[in-house]
């Protein structure tokens, strides 16, 4: 289907008062600049794109369906594989809804965890979006740079939940455990590290004069185009669109936290960047706003069933993602399993924005305008 929309694009091309050969171009599903097994099927006049269609579905393992067959705490390891650089906003947004289905009241204190947790895995999922940004662009150094302190926060994971990428820590009712001996002093010693590296990654890459000319004019969304197009997370704030989940409709604690939502000014692909640059320092004080603030007290909600089995109704619950604002829709009949599970989820909605967002660039700037964009295919699929 969409080959020959593009064989009419070309055939269109004839009738044109300066007749030139459009040519039309897979970008991946194999390409390591893709981030994942996504196709941009490109029509070409000479350098500059004239169209563009995402090919999408090349990872879709069906998750939604498999929810269906499982009970609502085996529910929660399927979320891990959805956006996989961030499985604790995951794990958070299902366990949100379900909670809303049995009306479990979280204790204090696993509120407070799951704060730290989420925020974390921001620290650690907007590092591995700096790193691979850079390659994309062509300066190697930051990747170096960037996963050093990225294994200290998978490291910081590994010892509260025995894993380093898909955690399983939040858990329906609170969370998986409290914290170990000693984690709170480790995870102090870890922020204040990573505080002062702020700095250097704006001299090693955020100012570089190559990289800004490569970023700064490019890719551009307006506003009210970032806004009907549905965009989310920080490539909405950088279009300029102040809006953040965790203020507008707070979850968890973070309404009695002080951070400030980081914005852009033009919608450039240096704009998104730099938003996920300042959100690093905004985690690294929520995190320690909960390190000062957590109460002493229960991990997990008492009374939380085996099997679950919520009366029969619909729950819809959304968190701030690293990626944006990640929704489920939960219905329950009544039985064991969901009856229906929906995900909003922000790297599927967000792609959709390169059909517009491509045409008329050259195709030169195609890789820095995706890789801007921080997509999980992951959880574009499902």
């Amino acid at each position: 289907m969409i080959e020959s929309a593009m064989q009419d694009d070309i055939k269109g091309s004839a009738s044109d008062a300066l007749k030139t050969d459009l040519m039309f171009v897979n970008l991946g599903p194999q390409h390591p600049s893709t981030h994942g097994v996504l196709r941009l099927a490109l029509t070409l006049d000479g350098e500059v794109i004239v169209k563009s269609v995402p090919d999408v579905g090349y990872l879709h393992r069906g998750t939604e369906k498999l929810a269906e067959l499982r009970g609502y705490h085996h529910c929660v390891v399927l979320t891990d594989r959805w956006d996989y650089i961030s499985a604790m906003s995951n794990n958070l947004v299902f366990c949100l809804a379900a909670e809303k289905l049995m009306a479990l009241q979280v204790p204090e204190r696993a509120s407070y965890l799951r704060v730290i947790m989420c925020e974390l895995n921001r620290i650690a999922s907007h590092l591995l979006f700096f790193g691979t940004y850079g390659i994309d662009i062509g300066a190697f150094t930051p990747f170096l740079h960037a996963f050093r302190e990225r294994e200290m926060v998978l490291d910081l994971f590994e010892k509260v939940s025995g894993a380093r990428l898909t955690y399983n820590y939040i858990r329906l009712g609170g969370v998986m455990a409290d914290l170990p001996s000693g984690w709170e002093s480790d995870c102090q010693e870890f922020l204040g590290f990573f505080e002062g590296k702020l700095k250097e990654y704006d001299d090693l890459l955020t100012f570089n004069p190559i990289f800004m000319d490569r970023t700064k004019d490019v890719g551009l969304i307006s506003k009210d185009e970032a806004v009907s197009w549905g965009l989310s997370g920080p490539n909405l704030r950088g279009s300029g669109v102040a809006y953040d989940i965790r203020k507008a409709d707070p979850y968890c604690v973070y309404g009695r936290l002080d951070f400030k939502v980081c914005v852009g000014e033009r919608g450039s692909c240096w704009d998104r960047y730099r938003v996920r640059m300042l959100e690093m320092a905004e985690s690294v004080k929520i995190v320690r706003q909960c390190l000062k603030a957590i109460p002493a007290g229960d991990f997990m909600a008492k009374g939380v069933a085996k099997i679950p089995k919520p009366l029969p109704g619909e729950a819809y619950a959304h968190v701030d993602a690293p990626r944006g604002d990640l929704g489920i829709y939960l219905v329950s009949d009544g039985g064991f399993n969901p009856y229906r599970l929906h995900v909003r989820a922000p790297s599927f909605v967000n792609l959709a924005m390169l059909q517009k967002m491509l045409v008329g660039m050259k195709v030169a700037d195609v890789v820095a305008v995706l890789g801007s964009i921080d997509i999980v295919l992951g959880e574009v699929d499902r």
